[in-house]
Parts: C-alpha cells; sequence; structure tokens
C-alpha cells in the first residue's frame, strides 16, 4: 500500500520550513530586525492608538465585558509594542548583561511587593484592574511594565547626551530626571484609567512621595544598566538601529492621548516634550504617520 500523496509532502513540506529558519543567533537577529522594520506603523503607531482607544474605552464602560480592561489583550498590546525595543537590544545581550538584568527584574518585584505591603517608597496603592496573574499584589508581569521605560529612558539620554554620556554622575542624573518625567505621564494616566489607585495625591491623583520613589528605582536602573552594558555594544546598536526607540514613540502616542482625553494637560505636555526629545534625537520618524495615507 502506498502513501497518499498528503503524507508523503509531509517530510518535504517541514523540511522546506526548516529551512526557512535561521541556522544562528545572527541569523535569527536578523530576521527579527526585518518583522519589526517591516512593521512599524502597525507596532508603533496603530497599536497605541489602538490601546488608548479602548483602554479609555473600558473605563468609560464603553466597551463591553470581557473585553473591558482584559488582561491577556493588555499584556498582547504591550509585548508587541515592546517588541522594538527587545529586538533593537537583542544584539546587545551577553551572559553579563543577562545576569545583571535579573537583578533588575528580581528588584522591581521586591521593591513593588515591599511597596504594596507598606506604603514605602512609592506611597499607599493598590492595583484595582488586573494586569493578569498576581503574585502578593503585584503583577506577574510587572518587569514588562517597568524595565522597558527606564530603558527607553537610558538610551534616550544617551543619544541626547552623546559624547557627554561618558560622564557617569551626569547619566545619572539625566536619566533619573527622564524616568521620573516618565512617570509624570504614566501615574495620572493609569491613575484616571483606574488601573491603580493611591487614595488621593496632589498630583492628578498622585502623592508627591511617589516620584521620590521613582527616583530611587531609577538610580538602581540606571546602576544595573551601566553595568550590564559595559562596553560599546549598545550604544553601537542604537546608533544603528532606526526602530530602537520606538516602543518610546508608543508611549508618547498612547499616555499622551490618555491623558489629554482626561485633562490632565501638565502630563500630556510632558508626553510631548518627549515627542519632542525623539525628534531631537532622530528617533521619531515621521514618515511612519504618513503611511495610511
Amino acid at each position: 500500500m502506498s502513501d497518499s500523496p498528503s503524507s508523503a509532502s509531509a517530510p518535504g513540506r517541514l523540511d522546506a520550513l526548516r529551512a526557512r529558519l535561521p541556522d544562528t543567533r545572527r541569523e535569527a537577529e536578523r530576521l527579527l530586525d526585518r518583522i519589526v522594520r517591516e512593521n512599524r506603523f502597525t507596532i508603533a503607531v496603530l497599536f497605541p492608538l489602538v490601546g488608548a482607544i479602548s483602554l479609555v474605552g473600558s473605563a468609560e464602560g464603553w466597551v463591553p465585558e470581557p473585553l473591558a480592561f482584559n488582561p491577556w489583550f493588555v499584556l498582547f498590546g504591550v509585548l508587541v509594542m515592546r517588541s522594538p525595543l527587545v529586538v533593537g537590544v537583542l544584539p546587545a545581550l551577553d551572559r553579563r548583561a543577562v545576569g545583571w538584568i535579573s537583578v533588575l527584574v528580581a528588584y522591581t518585584y521586591a521593591i513593588e511587593l515591599f511597596g504594596v505591603a507598606t506604603g514605602w517608597p512609592y506611597g499607599t496603592f493598590e492595583y484595582t484592574v488586573s494586569l493578569g496573574p498576581m503574585l502578593g499584589g503585584v503583577p506577574l508581569a510587572l518587569p514588562v511594565f517597568f524595565i522597558p521605560l527606564v530603558v527607553n529612558a537610558y538610551l534616550l539620554c544617551l543619544l541626547l547626551l552623546g559624547p557627554r554620556a561618558s560622564n557617569g554622575w551626569l547619566r545619572l542624573a539625566t536619566v533619573i530626571a527622564a524616568v521620573v518625567a516618565m512617570d509624570v505621564v504614566l501615574d495620572p494616566g493609569a491613575v484616571a484609567l483606574g488601573f491603580w489607585s493611591f487614595g488621593g495625591g496632589a498630583f492628578f491623583g498622585v502623592p508627591l512621595s511617589n516620584y521620590a520613589g521613582w527616583m530611587l528605582s531609577a538610580t538602581v536602573a540606571v546602576v544595573t544598566l551601566d553595568r550590564a552594558f559595559a562596553g560599546t555594544t549598545l550604544r553601537d546598536r542604537l546608533r544603528d538601529c532606526e526602530f530602537m526607540l520606538d516602543d518610546m514613540v508608543s508611549f508618547v502616542i498612547l499616555w499622551g492621548g490618555i491623558n489629554l482625553w482626561y485633562g490632565n494637560l501638565l502630563p500630556a505636555a510632558v508626553a510631548v516634550a518627549f515627542g519632542v526629545g525623539l525628534v531631537r534625537a532622530d528617533r521619531f520618524d515621521a514618515s511612519l504617520f504618513t503611511q495610511w495615507r
């Protein structure tokens, strides 16, 4: 009895598929570069626009259950928007970098768990919307939300400072200021959406002590990233990879738009300032916004 044509061709299809898959890390990196580069508009513009509309719609009761604030949809959208940063950093990752980033991941969980339990250093707060599986009142996906934020600030400051970035104290101060400024955008928007609550605060529902906590975490992050990427590999990659800060473009669109909707004009203006920084760093590709025409 002979095999059917479909079963006989199955091994051939598998061989063809395997032949198309990358064999080395460098080939995999080139493939991921191409995927991100060919989908920049979808990732950096369309996803944050849809995200802002769906999050506001969820908060306003326009989106029905189970779609409203669906944690898996939120996490999927965040992962897609993070992909340019992840793919951009990937060639600079070695065992040293992975080790230090693991330290930063551990710190992220530890400080958040401590903060939820004690109210220090961010102030008393609680998550009021599910962001996926939780551990001790903290989302398991927390590093996906926090670490890219500080890495984006770190990379943008490297570009804006140029040769002055070699000054460790200047680099530290600049990145801390950038990280705190990003939280000036993030927290008021998240509080307005109902993602989490501080129980009131002087700055759009956020206590000023929260920003002191962010200064601490930003300091830890900068010291850790400096040790993770001690050589020039990351800066060389940043110079050559045009999409590496597209995640920050998404941040400006998503959280700037949400703050604008809720009348948080100062946070929205800070988001615009980050957009200006991206333009000055030559990392704001205006052609992304004309591809729909």
